[in-house]
């Protein structure tokens, strides 16, 4: 008797459906709760409490419709043989061009193609829907539906130009690797992933976002006096126009060896007043290239396994949020305590981040300590050295 091996998939796909459906719930009630958690007491202003659980609640409920939907048409697919059907009639759609569907890498082009025209169409409610209606709802898409569908045309053509000569090599490697096919793999993918974390700064964020110079000024003085005494190899130091698209913000540094970059936000620069707490973010984030976090955590995913993701991604988390808390205590370290902690609650308030969390949900799911637990470690006291 063969091994039932869909009927095991669909049930273990359901399985933790189940799972971080009520790990969802948990947090559901914990968005729910009307008032904040001690320690945001003084800190947060109720007003900006009251935005941040309408604006996450919205998000809870939207996802539960989501995730519903998901695991009924992910099980439909894989039950009824939706996939085989799509692979027979990507085969028939090579013979009606003229095309050879015994060859695996045309045929599995256009099956691929078929598959991703699919995800796009039953996406698309979904994707506007959250813009246009639970992100606008709150203040915080800027986009118009012209630049969303603009962005959705590109990243589509990305796709057409990038996923062949990736899927064709794929395959070759697989019908060539022999007793080293995975070995041959992960080089591929390590090596494919360096291209990718080089390339997409330079050629393809440009695509979708203009990247303009950090006028000169207090602040850029500040970040790159910073950076030098770090003996961080900063070689540009942009600002990027997340605001277009919404009212988010972040901050972000890239690049090899000794050029390396950092990207601010606009709106980043636009709700952090203070030039200091601009300054303590960064801070952070030089923390994560010092403690040689990036170059941790890039090893990691390239060991990623795929069948068991939902682990390998719980203990990654885990991992992230022990970063965080390493790199806050840097930036502290650097005598940025203080506005770091000032900056952590404006991004917090600005941001609409969740302010009550449930600790199963965020043990699961966070890759970033809340707010509630990086400020209680920036406040602790020093461990004195021994």
């Amino acid at each position: 008797m063969e091994f039932p091996y869909m009927e095991a998939v669909l049930g273990f796909m359901i399985l933790m459906y189940i799972f971080e459906t009520y790990l969802d719930m948990r947090q559901h009630s914990a968005l729910r709760l009307p008032t904040l958690p001690k320690p945001l007491l003084g800190v947060v202003s109720h007003e900006k409490f009251e935005k941040s659980r309408a604006y996450s609640l919205d998000k809870s409920r939207f996802h539960f419709v989501h995730e519903a939907f998901t695991i009924a048409m992910d099980s439909s697919i894989l039950y009824f043989g939706a996939l085989p059907w799509c692979w027979k009639k990507s085969a028939d759609l090579l013979i009606s061009m003229g095309l050879n569907p015994e060859n695996e890498i045309l045929h599995t082009l256009a099956f691929l193609a078929g598959v991703m025209l699919w995800s796009q169409i039953i996406d698309l409610p979904f994707s506007l829907y959250s813009t246009f209606v639970i992100e606008a709802r709150h203040g915080f898409n800027k986009q118009t539906i012209w630049l969303f569908f603009r962005d959705m045309f590109k990243s589509m053509c990305l796709s057409l130009v990038l996923g062949p000569p990736i899927v064709s090599a794929i395959i070759v490697i697989v019908q060539k690797g022999g007793p080293y096919l995975a070995i041959y793999l992960w080089a591929f993918v390590f090596v494919l992933s360096l291209v990718m974390m080089t390339l997409y700064p330079v050629l393809i964020a440009p695509l979708f976002n203009k990247f303009t110079p950090l006028p000169d000024g207090d602040l850029r003085q500040r970040i790159e006096q910073l950076a030098a005494s770090l003996k961080f190899p900063l070689k540009k130091l942009f600002v990027v126009d997340g605001s277009t698209r919404s009212s988010h913000s972040n901050a972000y540094m890239y690049g090899f060896f000794n050029n390396k970059r950092i990207v601010l936000y606009d709106t980043l620069i636009q709700q952090c007043k203070n030039g200091e707490e601009v300054v303590a973010v960064i801070a952070h984030e030089l923390g994560h290239w010092k403690l040689n976090h990036t170059m941790y955590s890039f090893v990691a995913v390239q060991h990623t396994v795929i069948p068991l993701q939902h682990l390998v991604s719980f203990v990654l988390n885990l991992v992230s949020r022990a970063f965080e808390f390493q790199a806050d205590a840097f930036a502290k370290k650097l005598g940025f305590g203080a506005p770091l902690r000032a900056g952590l609650v404006k991004l917090q308030e600005e941001n609409l981040s969740a302010m009550n969390t449930d600790p199963w949900y965020s043990a699961y799911h966070y890759s970033h300590p809340p707010l509630v637990e990086r400020l209680a470690a920036l406040d602790a006291p020093d461990k004195k050295a021994d």
